[in-house]
């Protein structure tokens, strides 16, 4: 199983790649979409991480794929434009998945 990556920057993409992440670049919201199709019909792809910017861009739709539940785990990430606090969410992960607390 692998994981894939919809990004709207080079950037993103290319720091994935070097992780073993192969993905696309979209800017508009039909490639997106169409990107979300693509990647979920994959029987390999286990995990899809859509950068916060595509994913606000097309918020209704993404939050319909989470809701289903269904595999692949959709995964909204923050990137160079993105706002999320990192330290907070990775602390949050931390604690909830092993139970450490920094």
């Amino acid at each position: 199983m692998r994981g894939f990556l919809i990004s709207d920057n080079r950037d993103t993409l290319i720091g994935m790649r070097l992780a073993g992440t192969e993905g696309v670049i979209a800017h508009e919201p039909q490639e997106v979409l169409d990107a979300l199709r693509q990647a979920m019909h994959e029987t390999d792809i286990a995990v899809i991480y859509l950068t916060e910017k595509l994913a606000n861009l097309c918020a209704a739709e993404v939050q319909e794929i989470k809701e289903r539940g269904s595999v692949p785990l959709l995964v909204i990430i923050p990137d160079r434009h993105g706002k999320s606090d990192m330290t907070g969410a990775i602390s949050r992960y931390l604690a909830e998945t092993v139970g450490i607390h920094i």
